[in-house]
Protein backbone atom coordinates (compact mmCIF):
# COMPACT_ATOMS: atom_id res chain seq x y z
CA UNK A 1 0.00 0.00 0.00
CA UNK A 2 2.63 2.38 0.93
CA UNK A 3 4.35 1.32 -2.00
CA UNK A 4 2.16 2.58 -3.98
CA UNK A 5 0.91 5.75 -2.73
CA UNK A 6 4.91 6.75 -3.11
CA UNK A 7 4.64 6.07 -6.85
CA UNK A 8 1.52 7.70 -7.05
CA UNK A 9 2.66 10.67 -5.57
CA UNK A 10 6.08 10.98 -7.26
CA UNK A 11 4.51 10.14 -10.65
CA UNK A 12 1.91 13.13 -9.58
CA UNK A 13 5.16 15.37 -9.03
CA UNK A 14 6.90 14.69 -11.88
CA UNK A 15 3.78 14.99 -14.20
CA UNK A 16 3.13 18.82 -12.62
CA UNK A 17 6.84 19.75 -12.97
CA UNK A 18 7.09 18.79 -16.57
CA UNK A 19 3.58 20.60 -17.60
CA UNK A 20 5.23 24.01 -16.36
CA UNK A 21 7.13 26.49 -18.48
CA UNK A 22 10.59 26.80 -17.99
CA UNK A 23 12.27 30.36 -18.60
CA UNK A 24 15.31 29.41 -19.62
CA UNK A 25 13.33 27.00 -22.59
CA UNK A 26 11.91 30.61 -24.15
CA UNK A 27 14.70 31.83 -23.60
CA UNK A 28 16.34 29.47 -26.26
CA UNK A 29 13.42 29.74 -28.57
CA UNK A 30 13.64 33.45 -28.64
CA UNK A 31 17.51 33.14 -29.31
CA UNK A 32 16.98 30.38 -31.91
CA UNK A 33 14.15 31.70 -33.91
CA UNK A 34 13.37 35.60 -32.78
CA UNK A 35 16.61 37.16 -32.83
CA UNK A 36 17.20 36.77 -36.27
CA UNK A 37 14.66 39.82 -36.92
CA UNK A 38 13.88 40.75 -33.40
CA UNK A 39 17.81 41.53 -32.87
CA UNK A 40 17.50 43.61 -29.62
CA UNK A 41 16.01 41.35 -27.29
CA UNK A 42 15.49 43.63 -24.45
CA UNK A 43 14.45 46.23 -26.81
CA UNK A 44 11.44 44.06 -28.26
CA UNK A 45 10.69 41.89 -25.29
CA UNK A 46 10.14 45.13 -22.53
CA UNK A 47 8.38 46.93 -25.72
CA UNK A 48 5.25 45.28 -24.66
CA UNK A 49 3.28 44.73 -21.34
CA UNK A 50 2.84 41.40 -19.98
CA UNK A 51 -1.19 42.42 -20.63
CA UNK A 52 0.27 42.48 -24.35
CA UNK A 53 2.63 39.32 -24.40
CA UNK A 54 -0.31 37.72 -22.72
CA UNK A 55 -2.99 38.38 -25.45
CA UNK A 56 -0.20 37.70 -28.06
CA UNK A 57 0.53 34.03 -26.86
CA UNK A 58 -3.03 33.29 -25.68
CA UNK A 59 -3.58 29.88 -27.91
CA UNK A 60 -1.09 28.75 -28.56
CA UNK A 61 0.41 32.45 -29.79
CA UNK A 62 -2.52 32.21 -32.30
CA UNK A 63 -2.05 36.46 -32.97
CA UNK A 64 1.96 36.56 -32.39
CA UNK A 65 1.71 34.30 -35.52
CA UNK A 66 -0.86 36.17 -37.20
CA UNK A 67 1.01 39.24 -37.06
CA UNK A 68 4.10 37.77 -38.37
CA UNK A 69 2.23 35.95 -41.40
CA UNK A 70 0.81 39.50 -42.68
CA UNK A 71 3.78 41.41 -42.16
CA UNK A 72 5.09 42.86 -45.14
CA UNK A 73 8.38 42.62 -43.73
CA UNK A 74 8.09 39.16 -43.08
CA UNK A 75 6.70 37.90 -45.99
CA UNK A 76 10.05 39.83 -47.97
CA UNK A 77 12.23 37.84 -46.15
CA UNK A 78 14.36 34.91 -47.89
CA UNK A 79 13.42 32.41 -44.95
CA UNK A 80 9.69 33.52 -45.28
CA UNK A 81 8.31 29.54 -46.38
CA UNK A 82 10.90 28.00 -43.76
CA UNK A 83 9.39 30.17 -40.55
CA UNK A 84 5.94 29.73 -42.30
CA UNK A 85 6.23 26.05 -41.88
CA UNK A 86 7.91 26.90 -38.02
CA UNK A 87 5.29 28.60 -36.74
CA UNK A 88 1.90 26.17 -38.18
CA UNK A 89 4.41 23.20 -36.91
CA UNK A 90 3.12 21.30 -33.66
CA UNK A 91 7.09 22.13 -32.52
CA UNK A 92 6.41 25.80 -32.33
CA UNK A 93 3.21 24.63 -30.54
CA UNK A 94 4.43 23.21 -27.59
CA UNK A 95 7.29 25.79 -27.17
CA UNK A 96 4.80 28.72 -27.17
CA UNK A 97 4.42 28.03 -23.36
CA UNK A 98 8.21 28.38 -22.75
CA UNK A 99 8.42 31.49 -24.85
CA UNK A 100 5.12 33.00 -22.99
CA UNK A 101 7.14 32.44 -19.81
CA UNK A 102 10.44 34.36 -21.31
CA UNK A 103 8.11 37.20 -22.56
CA UNK A 104 5.90 37.84 -19.60
CA UNK A 105 9.17 37.77 -17.40
CA UNK A 106 10.59 40.37 -19.25
CA UNK A 107 7.85 42.72 -20.09
CA UNK A 108 7.77 46.50 -19.94
CA UNK A 109 6.25 46.14 -16.49
CA UNK A 110 7.94 43.25 -15.10
CA UNK A 111 10.91 45.30 -13.24
CA UNK A 112 13.17 42.68 -14.90
CA UNK A 113 15.70 42.95 -18.21
CA UNK A 114 16.01 40.28 -20.32
CA UNK A 115 19.54 39.04 -21.29
CA UNK A 116 19.66 37.23 -25.20
CA UNK A 117 22.96 35.92 -24.80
Amino acid sequence: MKKSIVMLSSALILTAVSAQAALYKGQKVYSKVCIKCHTSGVEFVGGKTQFEWESYMDNKGKKLVETHLESDKFKEDEDYKKYKKYFESNKFKKRTKHLKEFLMEYAEDSGNVASCS
